[in-house]
């Protein structure tokens, strides 16, 4: 199964950076794993936020592929222990050859996003920044791999 993340605009700060890029790295030795950026819109002052939302709904939609299973992380969404997590992508792997992770701009997701969408995952009921939310989903992914294959990096 591939697994691709796709985000809306760059990860600004250096340290999330840095933390999201080894995460990615890490996850690469256990399944094929790749990060999209959607670039920000541009002069957005101009722009309400339901057609923000529409604009990069249409960037997010145009980098799907039909058959992707698509899941949004949204604060609405499923909440899961790590290990629950694991057995979920674990279950994912078994049955969906493209599975894809959104990250929406700083107004969520256009309603055309979530009528494509299969699943919606809350990884908190905090609020967490954009770019903090980048940094925690790659480390659960990656403990989701360590967990999976029985590896010592989680402890419950």
């Amino acid at each position: 199964m591939k697994t691709e993340l796709i985000l809306v605009g760059k990860t600004i700060d250096k340290h999330f950076q840095a933390g999201i890029e080894d995460y990615c790295q890490r996850i690469g030795h256990y399944m094929p794993f790749s990060v999209t950026v959607i670039p920000e819109l541009k002069n957005t002052k101009s722009l309400s936020e339901a057609q923000q939302k529409e604009r990069e709904g249409e960037l997010i939609l145009a980098r799907l592929q039909s058959s992707d299973h698509v899941v949004l992380l949204d604060e609405h969404g499923k909440e899961f222990r790590s290990v629950e997590f694991a057995r979920w992508i674990e279950q994912k792997n078994a049955s969906v050859r493209r599975l894809v992770f959104v990250v929406g701009g700083p107004y969520g997701f256009s309603d055309g996003v979530y009528s494509r969408a299969n699943e919606k995952i809350s990884m908190s009921k905090m609020t967490f920044s954009h770019q903090m939310v980048r940094l925690v989903f790659t480390e659960q992914v990656y403990r989701a791999c360590t967990i999976i294959r029985g590896e010592p990096y989680h402890h419950e």
